[in-house]
């Protein structure tokens, strides 16, 4: 497991790879921060903001949502992976936000929760992004990307990578380096193909040095 001064140098060097690191799903409230992010899972940032603009067109309040017969909203959103569920979780999303939060996004995590499709990964990206609440959203990319590094164990469930690198990393810290490790793990430190020869943080990685031993590499 890396030290405390490690897990800095980690944060420094993702900093430096990636100044710009930030959310890349389009939206302009959060509202559509939250229709993004659940229409996110299981599905790439790339190809939501594919079908967002159209969608945010048409659909400008929870009422848009709510009063559309469901198999057009499934149609609109076609493209995306578990369209029908999602589409009747945007609905019941809206209905609730009607019901229970004058049609306003609430900006309690434990409210958010509540939200039809929205878990707590969701409800830490939309505290974080939409309100500057300090939060880890734990994605497959921050995930994987922890427990190369060794900042987690191999076996922690999302929940525990989590909580780990709340405890490891400063609080002012939280939001920024989330978006950091996305984009590590999204444009260099992939899944099925790392750039393990070029990574500047090799040294830390486990499964980096194995993939490089493999090749007859010794680092």
């Amino acid at each position: 497991m890396l030290t405390k001064k490690q897990i800095e140098h980690v944060q420094e060097t993702m900093g430096e790879m990636f100044p710009d690191a930030e959310c890349e799903l389009t939206h302009s409230n959060p509202f559509e921060l939250t229709i993004a992010v659940l229409l996110s899972a299981q599905a790439t940032d790339a190809l939501v903001n594919k079908v967002t603009p159209g969608l945010f067109e048409k659909y400008k309040s929870p009422e848009d949502y709510i009063y559309v017969p469901l198999e057009e909203l499934e149609n609109d959103i076609r493209r995306i992976g578990l369209f029908r569920s999602k589409a009747k979780n945007i609905k019941k999303l809206c209905q609730s936000l009607l019901e229970n939060y004058n049609g306003e996004i609430p900006r309690e995590r434990d409210e958010l929760v509540k939200l039809a499709g929205v878990g707590r990964k969701t409800a830490n990206v939309v505290a974080s992004v939409a309100f500057g609440e300090p939060a880890i959203a734990v994605d497959t990319h921050v995930e994987r990307v922890s427990k190369r590094l060794g900042i987690c164990k191999w076996k922690d469930s999302v929940l525990e990578v989590e909580k780990t690198l709340m405890r490891k990393l400063p609080m002012e810290d939280w939001s920024v380096s989330h978006h950091r490790f996305i984009f590590f793990g999204r444009y260099h430190c992939k899944a099925q193909s790392p750039q393990c020869p070029e990574c500047p943080l090799l040294e830390f990685c486990r499964e980096g040095k194995k993939r490089m031993r493999k090749k007859g590499i010794e680092v």
